[in-house]
């Protein structure tokens, strides 16, 4: 995964917020890496509508 990149959100590993999961399916764009809770990288993805938020990798898809 490369900052940059489209992805698609496919899955929300936790409870999150009623905006949060209104992405579920939509396309964003990688914009930063975050640190999670030492057992792996987050990914920052940006939405069209601005909205930003991150993402464990096992709940992003690539889009090629």
């Amino acid at each position: 995964m490369e900052v940059g990149q489209k992805v698609r959100v496919r899955r929300l590993r936790d409870r999150v917020s009623n905006e949060v999961v209104k992405k579920l399916g939509q396309v964003g764009t990688i914009r930063d890496y975050k640190m999670t809770d030492g057992s792996g990288i987050g990914v920052l993805v940006q939405f069209d509508d601005k909205f930003s938020t991150w993402f464990f990798e096992d709940e992003i898809e690539i889009l090629q």
